[in-house]
């Protein structure tokens, strides 16, 4: 199953193994599970350290596995077939339970290993979903570091009736004993915070206590990243203050217009700016949200929704946008129940169904294209009288069967029968007569709004709620920078946000600079 230069290269990961890894496999007589044995045995042979054999026990899914050691002290499971997206979880895995440390931080590892509880997590996933393997991965090692902790990652694909028995509808969709948990990118930190009573108040007191910055960046995506590092670079004490490190680009697949970048992805582009970030030493406090700005006399504050505040001489906001939503009757009921937002993780989802996408921009265009290799039909929904997407891809667009295109439609509901969504009801701009569709899922892709609303009635907002800025990237409060998608600066572009960023901290320093020093009191 695998071939032989990956062979190769996982040869000599696997040398750096110190304990017996134990995989058990569970297993029926059918293709799903020869499959996986067949990928069991080929990792098998690559190092004399893992032991494999097979359970007659019908407590679990089939087909599945388990890494562990003899001890039996650690519960990892993969059932389905871990390839795609998923094979570097696996790999990791086999890595950590061999001995290999993760790299974690060591107060998150005393963190993880002194939380007390009984824990099953069950993640379900895609194999195309690039945002599911953060979540997998950050769960297998909090198995590792604490015995309580039983972990399983569920391919939906492969356990396709028991993710419609279970009412999953979006991916990576966690449950914690049982009940619904999260859905969504998380890391270590973010379960952490779910599951630590307590860890929210000791991480608001530690803010409390840092002494002020002379620049605190709010927002930690490309925008963020890049003013971090231009002001770092100044030698002057520099913060970040994010919700979510990486921010949008977190979510976004592929990315072939960053430029000397021919190619790469979101999550990866992510770590690195994250990695760029900490090698200047940046303080960095990640899950941590904005709630709102003061300007003192002397100091500008950014308090938390934790609690904690936080000060500084000078402040680049750069807190980005989020999809924005149609804002009708039966979406926000039906979110996650087949209102989705990410045509790559949900997508593989609603193999064989009826959706639609809502939005005739490239998103949109790009997602309908990318569904119709997956479902049995798409109907393109687009509020203008005609597509606003390039031609090259309203020509791909039109040349597949299973696709459809309606223009001049505004949405009005999305309809179910109180579990999952059956349709959408949109009027025809043109005749005003109100239709409606039979479907099984929804995607949309109308655009961004900026997150701003913290802000509000405190700086100077456009009419969409974009901060307003001068070409110095400076708001209407002295001393406060923006930078990137939560600005009025056209174009949302990773490129663009992140040279937004750079002259947002120069901009900042200089402002520094000419600050009154002030006068020393005679002794």
């Amino acid at each position: 199953m695998l071939d032989a230069n990956l062979k190769t290269q996982l040869q000599g990961h696997f040398e750096k193994l110190t304990e017996t890894v134990e995989i058990v496999a569970s297993v029926d007589g059918g293709d799903k599970s020869r499959e996986m044995l067949e990928l069991l045995h080929d990792l098998q042979d690559l190092s004399p350290k893992f032991r494999l054999s097979e359970s007659t026990d019908d407590a679990h899914r089939k087909p599945s596995f388990s890494l562990g050691r003899p001890d039996g002290a650690i519960d990892i499971r993969f059932s389905g077939i871990p390839m795609g997206h998923e094979f570097t979880s696996l790999v990791l895995a086999l890595l950590q339970v061999g001995g290999v440390a993760p790299k974690l931080d060591p107060e998150l590892i005393e963190q993880v290993k002194n939380v007390e509880g009984e824990f099953r997590f069950e993640t379900f996933i895609s194999l195309s979903c690039h945002n599911c393997p953060e979540v997998v991965q950050a769960l297998n090692v909090m198995a590792l570091l604490n015995p309580n902790i039983h972990v399983e990652m569920i391919d939906g694909g492969v356990f396709q009736e028991e993710v419609e028995k279970r009412g999953i509808m979006t991916v990576p969709c966690t449950l914690l004993n049982g009940q619904a948990f999260a859905s969504g990118r998380m890391g270590v930190e973010d379960i952490l915070a779910k599951i630590d009573t307590g860890a929210s108040a000791r991480e608001a007191a530690k803010l409390n206590e840092r002494e002020p910055y002379d620049v605190l960046i709010v927002g930690g995506g490309p925008a963020g990243a890049s003013a971090a590092i231009y002001a770092a670079r100044k030698g002057i004490r520099t913060g970040v203050v994010a919700e979510r490190f990486g921010g949008q680009v977190q979510d976004t697949m592929g990315i072939e217009n960053f430029i000397s970048v021919k190619e790469t992805q979101g999550p990866k582009l992510a770590a690195e700016l994250e990695a760029h970030v900490d090698s200047y030493g940046v303080d960095v406090m990640n899950l941590q949200r904005a709630k709102s700005l003061v300007r003192g006399d002397d100091m500008i504050e950014i308090k938390l929704e934790s609690g904690a505040a936080l000060r500084a001489k000078s402040v680049v906001i750069s807190t980005g946008a989020r999809w924005r939503e149609m804002n009708v009757p039966g979406e926000k009921e039906y979110r996650n129940k087949g209102v989705a937002y990410c045509p790559h993780c949900d997508g593989p989802l609603f193999k064989g169904k009826r959706v639609a996408v809502i939005g005739g921009g490239n998103s949109g265009v790009e997602a309908a294209i990318d569904l119709a290799g997956l479902v049995e039909h798409v109907t393109l929904i687009e509020f203008d009288s005609q597509l606003r997407a390039d031609a090259v891809l309203q020509r791909k667009l039109h040349s597949l069967p299973n696709v459809g295109v309606i223009v001049s439609a505004q949405s009005t509901e999305v309809t179910g029968d109180g579990s999952k969504v059956n349709g959408l009801t949109y009027k025809d701009r043109i005749s005003n007569e109100v239709k409606h569709i039979e479907l099984e899922g929804i995607f949309v892709q109308i655009g961004l709004v900026p997150n701003t609303e913290w802000l509000k009635g405190t700086l100077e907002l456009s009419n969409r709620g974009e901060i307003v800025i001068d070409a110095k990237g400076q708001t209407s409060i002295p001393g406060v920078f923006a930078a990137g998608d939560v600005t009025t600066v056209p174009y949302k572009q990773i490129v663009i946000a992140m040279g937004e960023g750079s002259k947002a901290a120069l901009s900042a320093f200089d402002y520094l600079i000419r600050l009154p020093v002030p006068v020393a009191k005679a002794a």
